[in-house]
C-alpha cells in the first residue's frame, strides 16, 4: 500500500512545483526615440482631438506670428497669418495649400519635434551619444542625432541634434540643413509647460540673444 502511494506523492510534488514556478516576462526595452517621445507625453496623444497654438518669432525688433488650429483626427487645418485665413485638409494638399502646409509643418515641428521623430521613425536614421558638448550652454549632455531620408517631406535630408536632460527632455538642439557638418542654427528648449499630458517647450532662444521663437495660446481639446 505504501509503495503505491509513492508515485502519487511524487506526482503531487511535481504539480505543486509547476504551479509555483514564476512566469518570465520578456519586456522590450524602449529605444531612445521612444524614451524621448514618452518623456514629452506621447502616451496621451490618442486622447487629443484638436490643438490650437500661436507660433511667434521675435528677431531684433521684428515680430511675426501665425495661429493654427489642427484637428488631429480629420487632419483639417485652419491657419491665420498677416490677417489672411486658410482652411485645408492635410489629406488633400494641393498647389493652393502647399505653401500653408509647409509653414504648418515647420511650426508643428518646433512644437512637437520630440514626439514627431517617433512618428517619422521609418523616414530617418538616428545615433545616440552618452555625452556631447551642447551648443549654447556648453554643458555635457546626452545627444540624439536624427537624419531624415532624401525622399518625401518639405526639407529632405535635414538633420537635428537633440541635447537631452537625464529624463530625456530636450534642452537644446542644432538644425543642420542637408545634414551639413556645421549647424545651420541652434536654439534652447526651455519654458516647459504641461498641457493636458503633453510637455511642451514654449520658449526657444539663440546664443546671441537676438532671436526668440515661442508659443502662446496653446490649447488642447479632447
Amino acid at each position: 500500500m505504501i509503495k503505491n502511494l509513492l508515485p502519487l506523492a511524487s506526482l503531487l510534488l511535481f504539480l505543486v512545483a509547476c504551479k509555483t514556478e514564476k512566469k518570465i516576462e520578456i519586456v522590450k526595452e524602449e529605444n531612445i526615440l521612444e524614451k524621448v517621445a514618452k518623456a514629452h507625453g506621447i502616451e496621451n496623444w490618442n486622447k487629443i482631438q484638436q490643438i490650437r497654438f500661436t507660433f511667434n518669432v521675435d528677431r531684433d525688433t521684428m515680430h511675426f506670428e501665425r495661429k493654427w488650429t489642427w484637428n488631429t483626427k480629420t487632419q483639417e487645418v485652419r491657419g491665420i497669418s498677416r490677417g489672411d485665413t486658410i482652411l485645408y485638409n492635410r489629406k488633400a494638399v494641393d498647389s493652393l495649400s502647399a505653401r500653408a502646409d509647409a509653414a504648418f509643418i515647420n511650426d508643428k515641428y518646433w512644437l512637437l519635434a520630440p514626439i514627431n521623430i517617433l512618428w517619422d521613425k521609418d523616414n530617418l536614421t538616428y545615433t545616440y551619444e552618452e555625452r556631447s558638448l551642447a551648443p549654447i550652454s556648453k554643458d555635457s549632455l546626452p545627444k540624439l542625432t536624427v537624419v531624415y531620408g532624401n525622399d518625401g517631406g518639405y526639407t529632405p535630408g535635414d538633420a537635428y541634434d537633440f541635447y537631452l536632460s537625464e529624463d530625456h527632455l530636450v534642452k537644446e538642439w542644432n538644425f543642420r540643413k542637408g545634414n551639413s557638418d556645421d549647424p545651420t542654427s541652434s536654439a534652447t528648449w526651455e519654458g516647459y509647460e504641461e498641457v493636458d499630458g503633453l510637455k511642451i517647450s514654449t520658449m526657444h532662444k539663440n546664443a546671441e540673444g537676438n532671436f526668440s521663437l515661442y508659443f502662446t495660446d496653446v490649447e488642447i481639446l479632447k
